[in-house]
């Protein structure tokens, strides 16, 4: 019955030290009708009537156009509403009766605006709270980071880079969310995460995954993986290899554990499952030392199978970790990648194109329009990541952004949004990725490993080596039902 009232008596309260003490605290108004409409909105806010409080604050404002506090309590109420757009027109009002009434009124009109992606005026106000001196502590810091946001994003509307999204079509999306696509380095194979309803889901709905062949120069109608890797419960967050046939997933923890035949180490934990012929094998937890007691999600495999890039929590962070391939084929102990990458933000949806060089995440630490925001970094001759580049607008913008693949072949570029113009909630759509983002150009070999003699196909170990270097860049095995590689 309260919600809003506490919430407004907190910011009433909070802005009286600015200016005088509780004991003394008078009303800006001298109006005494003005005085006795906003105590009828008081007692309103108390019964819960949030109409009649707001027609009552109005009406102080109609009897004193320099009411600041119930100009405040209307931003507050509509801010409470989500009515972003009259929140800020009230608080606009508040800050031009009375500028220094109450300063950390611009830091509220300033983060309604950086959340709205109305950058110019968030600019203006982030500017005139940083200049008054009570302004210290958490909220200048974060007040002078979104400040370098906005900046950011008002250059980048003005030198927009180019895109033109896609939807991929029926075949693929639904009225469902679907997002989190994988594809394989011949560009033939799509699997993505759809989330379904499912009276069976405690939650009455649940991830799965499903698959899309491109034939015919168009993506043919996605069907459901399966079991034993669709279950009654959430497969998301999926990583292919190169050729097809090893998939590493999300699977969390539920009322129920993690699902049929499973057993995780945290909240949730990357499984794996490889292809045998056109079926796949039971998922295998892939144990310690990448899965732990934290949450493990989002992982990437490069295109040699030797390196996992993944999410995880365990430093109380949301941060990119990596873990290489041992000589004896186990995983080796994840390190964090260092804070060229990673930030005191979150940094999430980590993708290694087959390049092996080049590096794609989604964070809200880095400068970026708000939000979650894609950016690329590319690793030198001596192994260390560059300074991530934000992909810039209309990639990025205030909403998050995050979801991405590129092509083996830099072509193609995939991500998932809530368009107007998609099917319903989270579509996928392709669109060509400009020339200054673009990893490596990489290509591809693929066959089948057969016995000259009986023709019969075979399970075989193969590598590429660098004719420069002599190092080995490619180490996999053919299906070892089909041969094929």
């Amino acid at each position: 019955m309260y919600r809003f009232f506490l919430k407004i008596t907190f910011i009433f309260f909070l802005f009286i030290p600015w200016f005088t003490s509780a004991q003394n605290y008078e009303l800006s108004t001298k109006s005494k009708k003005a005085t006795r409409y906003y105590e009828n909105g008081q007692h309103f806010l108390k019964e819960d009537n949030i109409y009649q409080a707001k027609e009552n604050f109005q009406q102080a404002i109609n009897e004193d156009t320099e009411f600041f506090e119930a100009y405040m309590m209307l931003g507050d109420l509509y801010e409470t509403e989500e009515n972003d757009s009259a929140a800020v027109r009230y608080y606009k009002n508040a800050v031009s009766v009375n500028p220094d009434f109450y300063p950390p009124t611009y830091f509220i009109l300033a983060n309604l605006e950086y959340k709205n992606g109305w950058y110019e005026g968030a600019v203006d106000h982030y500017k005139a709270y940083l200049k008054y001196e009570a302004t210290q502590g958490d909220n200048q810091i974060k007040a002078e980071k979104r400040l370098a946001n906005c900046e950011f994003a008002v250059d980048a509307i003005l030198h927009p880079v180019p895109f033109n999204p896609v939807n991929l079509g029926s075949s693929v999306n639904t009225k469902n969310n679907e997002y989190f696509p994988c594809i394989t380095a011949d560009n033939q194979t799509l699997l993505f995460t759809r989330l379904l309803p499912d009276s069976r889901s405690y939650t009455g709905r649940q991830e799965d995954f499903f698959l899309s062949y491109y034939e015919e120069d168009t993506w043919q109608p996605a069907f459901e993986v399966g079991v034993p890797i669709n279950t009654v419960f959430n497969e998301g967050a999926p990583t292919l290899s190169a050729d097809g046939n090893i998939l590493i997933f999300t699977a969390c923890e539920s009322l129920e554990g993690y699902g049929e035949f499973r057993k995780g180490y945290g909240r949730c934990d990357l499984f794996v499952s490889k292809k045998s012929g056109n079926d796949w094998l039971v998922p295998y937890n892939l144990g310690t030392p990448v899965n732990s007691r934290f949450w493990e999600s989002q992982p990437s495999l490069s295109a040699d199978g030797r390196t996992l890039y993944f999410v995880s929590n365990r430093h109380n962070n949301y941060d990119i970790w990596y873990s290489t391939v041992n000589d004896n084929g186990t995983w080796s102990e994840p390190l964090k990648m260092g804070p060229n990458i990673n930030t005191d933000g979150y940094e999430g949806s980590v993708f290694i194109h087959p390049d092996n060089q080049t590096l794609y995440f989604s964070s809200d630490g880095h400068v970026g329009m708000g939000g979650l925001d894609i950016f690329v970094s590319r690793k030198d001759s001596l192994g260390r990541w560059g300074t991530p580049k934000n992909l810039g607008y209309p990639i990025n913008s205030y909403t998050d952004d995050n979801s991405i693949l590129i092509s083996a072949d830099s072509e193609l570029a995939m991500f998932a949004s809530d368009r107007k113009e998609g099917y319903g909630g989270l579509d996928l759509y392709s669109f060509e990725l400009y020339e200054e983002a673009r990893p490596q150009v990489v290509t591809y070999m693929k066959g089948t490993v057969f016995d000259k003699e009986n023709l019969k196909k075979l399970n075989a170990r193969f590598e590429l080596t660098s004719l420069t270097t002599g190092i080995v860049t490619i180490e996999s095995f053919s299906n070892k039902k089909t041969g094929e590689f």
